[in-house]
């Protein structure tokens, strides 16, 4: 009985500990501020496909012409995206459908990008989007920005 008392506490000190790293990280992420709740679809289908699939969600933070995007449910201190402002070009914009409803936080607003060639879509707040395009369109003189 009493080894399986002390199993059990033990799992829960764990379960405790990493819920407390948990808390850390995402405190530590948006301790300098600039930060957005922000899901990332990389390497996204064409237009027309609302399955749904591929969405991370996570929260993004500006730092200087970069955009680094963490996973919300990670314990990575490193950002799983990095998108350089100047290699960001914006297709387009719309709003989530079919089973992205689902997928997505309610407020969501799609933004369809290309970094580098590779086509992704973030979906976040309206007043998030706002902030980020103003980002985009903040660039220094002599950077292309190609905004939609």
């Amino acid at each position: 009985m009493a080894l399986a008392l002390t199993v059990c506490g033990i799992v829960v000190a764990l379960v405790v500990i990493g819920l407390f790293v948990f808390g850390l990280r995402r405190r530590l992420i948006q301790r300098s501020g600039g930060t957005f709740d922000c899901s990332l679809r990389w390497d996204a289908p064409k237009e027309g496909d609302g399955a749904g699939k591929g969405w991370s969600y996570g929260v993004a933070r500006y730092n200087g012409d970069r955009v680094e995007w963490y996973r919300v449910f990670s314990y990575s201190p490193r950002p799983r995206r990095v998108l350089e402002r100047s290699a960001i070009e914006v297709v387009g914009r719309r709003v989530p459908d079919g089973e992205e409803e689902l997928a997505l936080l309610s407020d969501a607003v799609v933004l369809a990008c290309l970094h580098r060639g590779t086509r992704l879509e973030l979906a976040m707040s309206e007043d998030a989007l706002t902030g980020f395009l103003a980002w985009l369109e903040a660039a220094p003189p002599g950077q292309r920005v190609n905004v939609a």
